[in-house]
């Protein structure tokens, strides 16, 4: 599935806790008092008495007004540098779709949602930052009785920020890797009940990625909750808790996990468990090599599949130096997963079949085996690293990424929050502005009608 097909995820897709919301229990308490003050007001016919400036310097009296069932325009928006991917629309119209309404004088909730004018962006909309707040784009926009949909502020937001916050960080990482396949490895990182919107939030991200910039990479997690809503699974190879099981020897591991799993299932070396990234890849290739041509010898090419080395992957931890890596006395050079090891480890392994004494009809074929085995690195890499390697040319071929993108600030020093902000009422069937200081209604054509309201509007004026 892709996320481009105009389809908007089903409100059931996010499980919403949609009671509870309804009254208030993920909402910042100021809401729930103005949703209080609003409905209060309603009930005993209050009228505005005040003093409009903004709407006398237009020669309107506001006189009257019924501030209790208010009309307001909402707009939200994103503020990163120096753009957004936009993630979590879906989730967002999801709340408002089932939560926005009231409870009438007998406990019953009734739905407004249809009632008012909603329009959005699509997931994937890349958000320009706007310097100036008061000229933003906004990518979803709410016209209604405000106090209806006052209590979905703070969950709303939070649905915008989190999720373009991790497919905008994920964007910044597949930049990064000038188009090498990233594989998606927070979930250790936070909450289980995550999962599912920030694995959305990466494949949005890397979708977005490929209709930028031309490539087809395919999306790579590593739970199957984070594929839940596209309709991915996650996959993965060996944990070094395995290699323990086999007492250290990654060798034997390697044959046990390819003698058992699926053919369909990667098989990729961790080689970095004894710290000799080098030295377990090759033992590792030459065990998996010798049952290789021993199953294709014997014409059991189906089964010889099961012995095919897909990728090694190292994941030397910062404060370690790699056997294979010569000191030079500075951290950042020699420990860790550095680009020296990586350039080593590649030439082991395209190297690795000229020791294994073969008849000189298995030449070419081990030459080939050999440097069909990919590189897989983990373990600290943020963007600036990864820039750095591919700079440097270092023959990495896929980069796993963990907690970076779950980070709140970016590479510019940035965050991605959110703001939602009230900048028109509607007073005598009319809007006019009535934004804070320094803020002002924004304009952004890829908004979409959602609700039956906006889609009636839109139908007039198309007519």
């Amino acid at each position: 599935m892709s996320v481009f097909d105009r389809k908007r995820l089903p409100p059931e897709t996010f499980k919403l806790d949609v009671e509870r919301m309804r009254r208030g229990w993920y909402s910042d308490k100021y809401f729930a008092n103005i949703v209080t003050l609003l409905t209060q007001l309603a009930r005993h016919g209050y009228r505005y008495e005040g003093s409009a400036r903004a709407l006398a310097r237009l020669g309107l009296d506001a006189v009257s007004v019924d501030v209790g069932n208010i009309e307001v325009e909402m707009q939200w928006f994103p503020r990163r540098k120096p753009f957004c991917i936009v993630a979590g629309i879906d989730k967002a119209l999801a709340i408002l779709k089932e939560c926005a309404g009231y409870f009438d004088e007998d406990g019953r909730f009734v739905n407004t949602f249809d009632q008012m004018e909603v329009d959005a962006v699509h997931d994937g909309f890349v958000a320009p930052y706007a310097g100036d707040p008061s000229q933003v784009t906004p990518v979803l926009r709410v016209r209604g009785r405000y106090r209806d949909f006052a209590l979905l502020e703070t969950p709303t937001l939070g649905a915008l920020t989190r999720g373009s916050r991790i497919a905008t960080n994920v964007y910044e990482v597949l930049e990064a890797a000038r188009g090498k396949a990233v594989m998606f490895f927070p979930a250790r990182f936070d909450a289980h009940e995550v999962q599912a919107a920030d694995g959305y939030a990466y494949c949005i991200a890397v979708e977005v990625f490929n209709r930028r910039n031309g490539h087809q990479l395919r999306a790579m997690v590593s739970t199957d909750a984070q594929g839940g809503w596209w309709e991915g699974a996650g996959g993965g190879t060996i944990a070094h808790a395995a290699i323990a099981c086999f007492l250290g020897d990654t060798a034997e591991m390697m044959l046990a996990f390819a003698s058992v799993m699926p053919p369909e299932v990667p098989r990729v070396a961790l080689v970095d468990f004894n710290n000799d990234c080098v030295g377990d890849s090759l033992r590792v290739m030459a065990a998996l090599f010798a049952r290789w041509m021993q199953l294709t010898d014997e014409g059991r090419l189906e089964e010889a599949q099961r012995f095919k080395l897909a990728a090694v992957r190292p994941d030397t931890g910062a404060n370690l130096r790699d056997v294979s890596v010569p000191p030079l006395g500075d951290r950042r050079l020699d420990a860790g997963v550095n680009a020296r090891l990586v350039f080593t480890l590649r030439e082991a392994i395209d190297n690795a079949w000229q020791a294994w004494n073969l008849p000189r009809k298995w030449h070419s074929w081990a030459q080939k085996w050999c440097r069909d085995v990919r590189i897989i690195v983990t373990g600290g890499f943020k963007p600036e690293k990864i820039r750095e390697f591919e700079e440097l040319g270092v023959p990495v071929d896929i980069y796993g990424v963990g907690s970076y993108l779950l980070s709140s600030c970016d590479i510019h020093g940035t965050n991605n929050d959110y703001t939602a902000d009230v900048v028109r009422v509607k007073v005598d069937g009319k809007w006019y502005d009535m934004a804070k200081a320094g803020r002002a209604p924004g304009v952004n054509p890829a908004l979409e009608p959602v609700s039956a309201a906006a889609r009636e509007r839109a139908e007039r004026m198309a007519e």
